[in-house]
C-alpha cells in the first residue's frame, strides 16, 4: 500500500487557520496553559506531518486536541467483563473491545460450537478467560469482585429455540437465573456499568405489522421467548430493589435479534444451515420461507450495546432503561429473500436449487412476523443502524466464502478488517459513535 502524500495547502487557508488559532488562544482563560505548540508557523514541521484530513490539521493549528472516536475514548484502558464471550456475538464483541484498547475478561462455561470464531481467532490468547457457568454464583461473584470491571456485558444465554423445547428447564435456568446471578454479582461493585442483553423475542408477539416498543408487554408463548421476558422482569426487580438510587452501578438492557455475520455455527440458524449444506453440496432445508425478520449484521447491535454502555458511563438518562437495536424497517425481509441473496453471493446460477421447504415440528411455535421500533435508541442515545441490507449480505457472504475457500490464513485479521470497514462506513454516514 502506498503511503499518503504529504499535504500541501494554499497559503491563504494556512493564514486563516493561524488567525483562528490565535483567536482561540486569546479567548482562553489566562490561567489555562494552551495546548499545542504556539510557535507553529507555515514553515514549521507541523506542515510536514501526514494529516488524515484538513479538519485534523485545523484542530492541530488551533491547539485543540483531536479526540479519538467515542468508543475508544470510553473503553481504552478499561476492564470489561463479557459473559458468553465464546459465542458468536460474544467473540465479535471481544475482538472489537480488544481493538479499542480494553482489557477484556471473558466468562463462559464452554466453547459452544465447532468450529467457532473464538478458536479460529485465538481469542484466548488476547483476553483473560475464566471457564465459569453463570449459574455458579460463588465463582461468578469471585471473578467480578476480583476484577472490579468498569463495564459488564451479559451475553451468556441458551439462545437456540429448538434446544429450549428439548431442555426447557435448562433454558429457564440459564437465561433467567444466569441473569439474576450476574446482577447479584454486580452488587459488589462500587462503580461501573452493565448492559444486560436479552432478545427481541422477549415481547409478547401478536404479529402486528408495526414495531414493538420498549414499553410493550413482555412474555412469549414459547419457552425461549418466555425465558427472555422473564430475564427482563428479573432485571426490573433488581434495578428497583438494589441499583436505582443507592448504587454507583448503572444498568440497562439491550434487545436485538436475527443477527447474522461471519463466524456463527450455532444450530438452527438460517445462515449457518445454508453454509453447512452448501459446503456439502446439498440444498438447505428451511421451515418458514415467508417468515419476516429484521436481519442485521452482528456489528449493528454490538454498536448499540457499546453506545448504551458509554451513555451509562456519562449520565443517568439510560439507567434502568431498555433499548431496542434493530435495522431500518426496509430491511425486514422474508427468510426466502435472504436465502436467495446469499445463494447468489455464494455462486448459485439458479438460487431456487439452493433450498427446499420442510415443515417444522408440530409442537413448535414460531413467529412469522416480528419488528422492532428503535426510536427510543435514536432519541436517547443518538444510535442508528449503519448498514444497508445489501451490505449485510455482502459482508456475511465474504466472511464465509473466504473461510470456506481457505483464502484467509488469519481469520482474526480478516474479522478485524470487517470491524474497521464497519467503523469507516459509520463515520462516513455520520453515526455519532464513530466520530
Amino acid at each position: 500500500m502506498r503511503s499518503s502524500p504529504e499535504p500541501r495547502f494554499p497559503s491563504i487557508y494556512i493564514d486563516f487557520l493561524i488567525a483562528q488559532r490565535k483567536k482561540h488562544h486569546s479567548t482562553s482563560a489566562k490561567d489555562q496553559k494552551p495546548k499545542g505548540n504556539l510557535a507553529l508557523s507555515p514553515s514549521s514541521q507541523a506542515f510536514n506531518l501526514v494529516a488524515k484530513d484538513i479538519a485534523t490539521l485545523h484542530f492541530m493549528l488551533l491547539g485543540i486536541p483531536v479526540l479519538p472516536p467515542l468508543f475508544q475514548r470510553s473503553f481504552s484502558g478499561k476492564t470489561v467483563v463479557v459473559t458468553g464471550n465464546t459465542g458468536f456475538k460474544g467473540s465479535w464483541l471481544c475482538l472489537w473491545l480488544q481493538k479499542l484498547g480494553a482489557k477484556v475478561v471473558g466468562i463462559a462455561d464452554e466453547v459452544p460450537t465447532e468450529p467457532s470464531l473464538y478458536k479460529l481467532a485465538d481469542l484466548e490468547s488476547l483476553i483473560e478467560q475464566h471457564w465459569i457457568d453463570v449459574e455458579n454464583l460463588p465463582e461468578l461473584k469471585s471473578v467480578i469482585g476480583d476484577t472490579q470491571p468498569n463495564a459488564v456485558f451479559h451475553l451468556a444465554a441458551q439462545a437456540i429455540v429448538s434446544t429450549s423445547y428439548e431442555n426447557p428447564v435448562k433454558t429457564f435456568s440459564t437465561n433467567v437465573m444466569g441473569t439474576v446471578h450476574v446482577l447479584e454479582a454486580m452488587r459488589q461493585l462500587k462503580k461501573g456499568v452493565g448492559v444486560i442483553i436479552t432478545s427481541d423475542k422477549c415481547y409478547d408477539n401478536v404479529e402486528w405489522p408495526w414495531g414493538y416498543r420498549e414499553n410493550d408487554p413482555l412474555g412469549g408463548k414459547d419457552i425461549y421467548s418466555g425465558s427472555k421476558g422473564a430475564a427482563e422482569l428479573a432485571f426490573k426487580s433488581y434495578f428497583h430493589s438494589f441499583f436505582r438510587d443507592t448504587s454507583g452501578v448503572r444498568l440497562a438492557t439491550g434487545r436485538a435479534g436475527n443477527v447474522i455475520g461471519g463466524g456463527d455455527w450455532a444450530k438452527d440458524r438460517i445462515v449457518v444451515d445454508c453454509i453447512s449444506s452448501w459446503h456439502q453440496g446439498s440444498a438447505v432445508a428451511i421451515r418458514q420461507p415467508k417468515a419476516t425478520r429484521p436481519w442485521q449484521h452482528v456489528l449493528e447491535p454490538l454498536s448499540g450495546y457499546l453506545t448504551l454502555a458509554t451513555s451509562l458511563m456519562d449520565d443517568q438518562k439510560a439507567h434502568g432503561q431498555s433499548y431496542n437495536f434493530g435495522p431500518e424497517a426496509s430491511q425486514n425481509r422474508p427468510v426466502e429473500d435472504l436465502l436467495i441473496d446469499l445463494a447468489k453471493a455464494w455462486g448459485f446460477d439458479d438460487p431456487s436449487q439452493s433450498y427446499e421447504i420442510t415443515s417444522p415440528p408440530s409442537e413448535w411455535t414460531e413467529a412469522r412476523l416480528l419488528k422492532l421500533n428503535c426510536d427510543k435508541a435514536l432519541h436517547d442515545l443518538a444510535w442508528m443502524p449503519t448498514l444497508q441490507y445489501e451490505d449485510v449480505v455482502r459482508m456475511t457472504s465474504e466472511w464465509y466464502r473466504n473461510w470456506h475457500d481457505g483464502k484467509v490464513s488469519d481469520i482474526r485479521k480478516f474479522t478485524d478488517s470487517q470491524i474497521e470497514e464497519y467503523e469507516s462506513v459509520a463515520q462516513k454516514r455520520g453515526r455519532t459513535w464513530a466520530s
